[in-house]
């Protein structure tokens, strides 16, 4: 394990000489800070677009970025499966680092346990982050109120439909990249622009309709939603229209939904719409005295409910 770690894992370090303890210390800008923790689980461990490596660092990158933080300093927990073979295991590695530096946060501690063959599917990585809050507004749920805009940053589906065709050998025409990307840059973007968001979640597991109905719920509010207005990649919709899969319930890597205030609605719509992103919609007070509900107003003019995603849609994909 100490040779494994000397040899291959001491690269994640900005200085790979540093001592190595059981804890390091930090030098942190004066502030309120954020912590997240997430773990990364996906098969296959490479797909178009990136790996688990990549998508570990950038995903407890943008959990920082949706509470107004600046991402800084990240642990990286390695739990690997006996038997991997190690220029996969030096390619994510290579990964965990670029990711890092492209999202300008320094990995500072780590672990690295290996277990039995069969036993995680190859490699599991876990990732706990710190950042620095740099919006003096709370940014939440409980901060949505009726009259605030409903924004996305971009197309929506794109990583869970890449992760289901690299898994399952679909060839998709044109092929698809996973979208994961930091969303600190955007939000960064937005605060300098004069945007306050009330809330902003990235688009994860369960997709829009999932962080739609969180909420929505957490608000006690209704969610209005134009699907007109939802940005989909054409090769998204004929993919999910042919598998039978709702792009609403699949997973984005790269991209968030923010809910402003109205008045900063022009201002947060014109950094959005050339990414491909802007407005699907608005935020109203419960209908009948009922929150927490989702409504889609379709393409032909009638309305129904979107509902939540039902258990387990693709497993292991972030």
């Amino acid at each position: 394990m100490a040779e494994l770690i000397d040899t291959e894992l001491r690269c994640l370090y900005r200085d790979p000489t540093r001592a190595l303890h059981d804890a390091t210390c930090l030098r942190l800008p004066h502030g309120r800070l954020a912590f997240s923790a997430d773990s990364s689980v996906v098969a296959p461990l490479e797909f178009p677009g990136g790996d688990i490596g990549r998508l570990a660092v950038i995903g407890t990158a943008n959990d920082l970025a949706m509470a107004g933080a600046r991402p800084c300093h990240l642990s990286v927990a390695l739990i690997l499966e006996e038997g991997l073979e190690l220029p996969l295991l030096r390619r994510i590695v290579g990964s965990l680092r670029a990711a890092a530096d492209l999202c300008e946060l320094s990995i500072e501690t780590g672990d690295t346990k290996v277990v039995e063959r069969g036993r995680a599917d190859g490699l599991y990585i876990s990732t706990s982050g710190i950042g620095v809050l740099e919006s003096d507004d709370p940014i939440g749920p409980l901060a949505v109120a009726p009259g605030d805009a409903l924004l996305v940053s971009g197309d929506l589906g794109r990583h869970g439909l890449t992760i289901l065709a690299a898994r399952h050998g679909l060839e998709l025409e044109p092929p698809l990249h996973s979208d994961c990307a930091p969303l600190w840059p955007l939000v960064e973007e937005l605060l300098a622009a004069g945007v306050r968001p009330h809330c902003l979640r990235d688009l994860t597991r369960g997709g829009l309709a999932a962080a739609l109905h969180e909420l929505a719920v957490a608000a006690g509010l209704e969610f209005q939603v134009e699907e007109r207005q939802l940005p989909l990649l054409p090769s998204v919709e004929r993919g999910c229209a042919v598998l039978g899969l709702d792009p609403l319930h699949l997973a984005c890597e790269g991209r968030m939904l923010a809910i402003v205030p109205n008045e900063h609605l022009q201002r947060c719509a014109a950094i959005l719409e050339p990414l491909g992103g802007g407005w699907i919609g608005e935020v109203r007070p419960p209908s009948g005295g009922l929150g927490g509900q989702v409504v889609l107003r379709t393409s032909i003019g009638g309305e129904r409910w979107l509902r939540p995603p039902s258990g387990e849609l693709l497993p292991r994909i972030c």
